[in-house]
Protein backbone atom coordinates (compact mmCIF):
# COMPACT_ATOMS: atom_id res chain seq x y z
CA UNK A 1 0.00 0.00 0.00
CA UNK A 2 1.30 3.69 -0.71
CA UNK A 3 -0.67 6.27 1.87
CA UNK A 4 0.77 10.10 1.30
CA UNK A 5 0.18 12.48 3.82
CA UNK A 6 -0.11 15.94 2.85
CA UNK A 7 2.90 16.45 1.21
CA UNK A 8 4.39 19.76 1.00
CA UNK A 9 7.72 20.71 -1.32
CA UNK A 10 9.12 24.15 -2.31
CA UNK A 11 12.77 24.40 -4.09
CA UNK A 12 15.15 27.33 -3.04
CA UNK A 13 13.89 30.17 -5.10
CA UNK A 14 10.72 28.91 -6.36
CA UNK A 15 7.51 31.27 -6.36
CA UNK A 16 5.63 28.74 -5.47
CA UNK A 17 5.17 25.16 -3.85
CA UNK A 18 5.63 22.43 -6.43
CA UNK A 19 3.46 19.86 -4.01
CA UNK A 20 1.13 22.04 -2.32
CA UNK A 21 -0.80 19.38 0.09
CA UNK A 22 -0.80 16.20 -2.19
CA UNK A 23 -2.61 13.10 0.17
CA UNK A 24 -4.17 9.94 -1.31
CA UNK A 25 -4.04 6.02 -0.06
CA UNK A 26 -3.84 3.43 -2.94
CA UNK A 27 -4.22 -0.13 -2.18
CA UNK A 28 -1.68 -3.38 -2.19
CA UNK A 29 -1.56 -5.21 -5.84
CA UNK A 30 -2.63 -2.02 -7.56
CA UNK A 31 -1.88 0.00 -10.51
CA UNK A 32 -1.91 3.54 -10.17
CA UNK A 33 -1.23 6.30 -12.67
CA UNK A 34 -0.44 10.06 -12.12
CA UNK A 35 -1.29 12.37 -14.73
CA UNK A 36 -0.64 15.65 -15.60
CA UNK A 37 0.88 18.64 -17.77
CA UNK A 38 4.75 19.46 -17.55
CA UNK A 39 5.15 20.86 -13.94
CA UNK A 40 2.59 20.09 -12.33
CA UNK A 41 4.47 17.84 -9.37
CA UNK A 42 4.39 14.35 -11.07
CA UNK A 43 8.21 14.23 -11.31
CA UNK A 44 8.73 15.59 -7.53
CA UNK A 45 6.10 13.44 -6.05
CA UNK A 46 7.82 10.30 -7.61
CA UNK A 47 10.98 11.26 -6.20
CA UNK A 48 9.76 12.12 -2.90
CA UNK A 49 7.80 8.80 -2.63
CA UNK A 50 11.24 6.68 -3.58
CA UNK A 51 13.18 8.58 -1.30
CA UNK A 52 15.11 10.75 -3.90
CA UNK A 53 13.93 14.13 -2.45
CA UNK A 54 12.66 14.97 0.89
CA UNK A 55 9.49 16.66 1.35
CA UNK A 56 9.44 19.78 3.53
CA UNK A 57 6.54 18.52 5.66
CA UNK A 58 4.29 15.65 5.34
CA UNK A 59 4.85 11.76 5.16
CA UNK A 60 5.07 8.74 2.95
CA UNK A 61 4.13 5.37 3.98
CA UNK A 62 5.48 2.19 1.60
CA UNK A 63 5.52 -0.43 4.25
CA UNK A 64 8.76 -0.82 2.47
CA UNK A 65 11.30 -0.28 0.11
CA UNK A 66 10.54 1.65 -3.04
CA UNK A 67 11.82 0.43 -6.70
CA UNK A 68 11.92 2.79 -9.80
CA UNK A 69 12.21 2.18 -13.24
CA UNK A 70 14.19 4.87 -15.09
CA UNK A 71 12.77 6.57 -18.07
CA UNK A 72 15.81 5.50 -20.01
CA UNK A 73 16.42 2.00 -18.26
CA UNK A 74 20.05 2.95 -17.21
CA UNK A 75 20.92 -1.01 -17.67
CA UNK A 76 24.91 -1.44 -17.67
CA UNK A 77 25.63 -1.47 -21.47
CA UNK A 78 28.92 -4.16 -20.54
CA UNK A 79 26.84 -6.91 -18.43
CA UNK A 80 24.12 -9.38 -20.28
CA UNK A 81 20.64 -9.15 -19.22
CA UNK A 82 21.32 -12.09 -16.10
CA UNK A 83 24.42 -9.80 -14.82
CA UNK A 84 21.96 -6.34 -14.93
CA UNK A 85 19.81 -8.73 -12.80
CA UNK A 86 21.80 -9.73 -10.48
CA UNK A 87 24.75 -7.14 -9.44
CA UNK A 88 22.71 -5.49 -6.56
CA UNK A 89 20.95 -8.22 -5.12
CA UNK A 90 24.81 -9.44 -4.85
CA UNK A 91 26.24 -5.92 -3.75
CA UNK A 92 23.68 -4.31 -1.98
CA UNK A 93 20.85 -7.16 -0.77
CA UNK A 94 23.97 -9.48 -0.12
CA UNK A 95 23.05 -12.75 -1.91
CA UNK A 96 25.31 -15.27 -3.45
CA UNK A 97 25.27 -16.07 -7.19
CA UNK A 98 23.25 -18.71 -6.92
CA UNK A 99 20.71 -16.99 -5.14
CA UNK A 100 21.05 -14.21 -7.25
CA UNK A 101 20.59 -15.69 -10.58
CA UNK A 102 17.73 -17.97 -9.12
CA UNK A 103 15.69 -15.47 -8.41
CA UNK A 104 16.83 -13.15 -11.76
CA UNK A 105 15.91 -16.16 -14.04
CA UNK A 106 12.47 -16.62 -12.46
CA UNK A 107 11.84 -13.03 -12.86
CA UNK A 108 13.28 -12.66 -16.15
CA UNK A 109 10.88 -16.06 -17.47
CA UNK A 110 7.65 -14.29 -15.68
CA UNK A 111 8.41 -11.31 -17.99
CA UNK A 112 9.18 -12.99 -21.03
CA UNK A 113 12.98 -13.04 -21.35
CA UNK A 114 13.93 -16.27 -20.29
CA UNK A 115 15.29 -16.68 -23.53
CA UNK A 116 17.90 -13.81 -23.36
CA UNK A 117 19.62 -13.89 -20.58
CA UNK A 118 22.99 -13.93 -22.06
CA UNK A 119 21.88 -10.74 -24.30
CA UNK A 120 24.09 -7.81 -24.59
CA UNK A 121 21.42 -4.46 -23.66
CA UNK A 122 22.56 -3.29 -27.18
CA UNK A 123 20.82 -6.47 -29.01
CA UNK A 124 17.57 -5.86 -27.06
CA UNK A 125 14.54 -3.89 -28.51
CA UNK A 126 13.16 -0.94 -26.74
CA UNK A 127 10.77 -3.09 -24.78
CA UNK A 128 12.75 -6.03 -24.15
CA UNK A 129 15.41 -3.22 -22.05
CA UNK A 130 12.15 -1.86 -20.15
CA UNK A 131 11.06 -5.41 -19.22
CA UNK A 132 15.22 -6.06 -17.82
CA UNK A 133 15.16 -2.90 -15.74
CA UNK A 134 12.17 -4.00 -13.97
CA UNK A 135 12.94 -6.96 -12.87
CA UNK A 136 16.07 -5.94 -12.03
CA UNK A 137 14.17 -3.90 -9.78
CA UNK A 138 11.75 -6.89 -8.69
CA UNK A 139 14.93 -8.80 -7.93
CA UNK A 140 15.05 -6.52 -4.88
CA UNK A 141 11.76 -7.38 -3.02
CA UNK A 142 10.46 -3.42 -3.25
CA UNK A 143 7.16 -2.91 -1.50
CA UNK A 144 5.96 -0.84 -4.61
CA UNK A 145 7.64 -0.08 -8.05
CA UNK A 146 7.54 2.84 -9.43
CA UNK A 147 7.48 4.22 -13.28
CA UNK A 148 9.37 7.43 -14.87
CA UNK A 149 7.10 7.84 -18.13
CA UNK A 150 7.88 4.38 -19.12
CA UNK A 151 6.03 4.93 -22.52
CA UNK A 152 8.69 7.92 -23.77
CA UNK A 153 11.36 6.35 -24.69
CA UNK A 154 9.63 3.79 -26.75
CA UNK A 155 8.33 4.06 -29.97
CA UNK A 156 4.08 4.81 -29.87
CA UNK A 157 4.14 0.79 -31.72
CA UNK A 158 4.87 -0.64 -28.53
CA UNK A 159 2.51 1.04 -26.05
CA UNK A 160 0.75 -2.25 -26.16
CA UNK A 161 3.89 -4.31 -24.70
CA UNK A 162 4.31 -1.93 -22.24
CA UNK A 163 0.58 -2.59 -20.67
CA UNK A 164 1.12 -6.05 -21.04
CA UNK A 165 4.32 -5.76 -19.37
CA UNK A 166 2.46 -3.70 -16.43
CA UNK A 167 -0.36 -6.97 -16.05
CA UNK A 168 2.53 -9.29 -15.90
CA UNK A 169 4.08 -6.89 -13.07
CA UNK A 170 0.14 -6.67 -11.25
CA UNK A 171 -0.40 -10.76 -11.63
CA UNK A 172 2.92 -11.10 -8.92
CA UNK A 173 0.97 -9.16 -6.39
CA UNK A 174 3.27 -6.09 -6.62
CA UNK A 175 1.75 -2.71 -6.16
CA UNK A 176 2.83 -0.13 -9.09
CA UNK A 177 2.69 3.86 -9.50
CA UNK A 178 3.09 5.05 -13.27
CA UNK A 179 4.01 9.03 -13.97
CA UNK A 180 2.82 9.58 -17.46
CA UNK A 181 2.03 11.75 -20.26
CA UNK A 182 0.24 9.25 -21.68
CA UNK A 183 -3.27 9.01 -21.40
CA UNK A 184 -3.95 5.68 -23.46
CA UNK A 185 -1.46 3.73 -21.05
CA UNK A 186 -3.57 5.68 -17.74
CA UNK A 187 -6.82 3.77 -19.06
CA UNK A 188 -4.99 0.48 -18.23
CA UNK A 189 -4.68 1.43 -14.18
CA UNK A 190 -6.98 1.00 -11.73
CA UNK A 191 -7.00 4.20 -10.58
CA UNK A 192 -5.58 7.62 -11.81
CA UNK A 193 -4.59 10.53 -10.27
CA UNK A 194 -4.69 14.29 -11.60
CA UNK A 195 -1.61 16.70 -10.52
CA UNK A 196 -2.18 20.09 -11.29
CA UNK A 197 0.36 23.14 -10.57
CA UNK A 198 1.45 20.71 -7.20
CA UNK A 199 -2.07 19.71 -6.06
CA UNK A 200 -4.28 16.41 -6.08
CA UNK A 201 -7.18 17.32 -8.32
CA UNK A 202 -8.70 14.69 -8.82
CA UNK A 203 -8.62 10.86 -8.38
CA UNK A 204 -11.06 8.14 -9.68
CA UNK A 205 -10.71 4.82 -12.00
CA UNK A 206 -10.07 5.98 -15.70
CA UNK A 207 -13.84 5.49 -16.66
CA UNK A 208 -14.49 8.61 -14.40
CA UNK A 209 -11.85 10.85 -14.42
CA UNK A 210 -10.98 10.08 -18.43
CA UNK A 211 -14.26 9.68 -19.62
CA UNK A 212 -16.64 11.90 -17.25
CA UNK A 213 -13.69 14.08 -15.80
CA UNK A 214 -15.07 16.79 -13.10
CA UNK A 215 -12.46 19.17 -12.57
CA UNK A 216 -11.01 21.79 -15.63
CA UNK A 217 -7.58 21.01 -15.27
CA UNK A 218 -8.29 17.19 -16.18
CA UNK A 219 -10.83 18.18 -19.00
CA UNK A 220 -7.78 21.03 -20.40
CA UNK A 221 -5.10 18.09 -20.43
CA UNK A 222 -7.71 15.57 -21.84
CA UNK A 223 -8.38 17.78 -24.42
CA UNK A 224 -4.45 18.56 -25.65
CA UNK A 225 -3.88 14.96 -25.32
CA UNK A 226 -6.39 14.53 -27.93
CA UNK A 227 -4.87 17.59 -30.18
Amino acid sequence: MIRVEDVRKRFPGAASATLDGVSFTLEKGGLAAILGPSGSGKSTLLRCIVGLERPDTGSIHLGGQAGLVFQSFELFPHLTVLGNCTLAQRLVAGRSRDEAEARARQLLEELGLGHRLEAWPEMLSGGQRQRVAIARALAMEPAVLLYDEPTSALDPSLRREVVETLRRVGALGMTQLVVTHDVQLARAAETVLVLDHGHLVEQGPPAQVLDAPRHEATRRLLAQAND
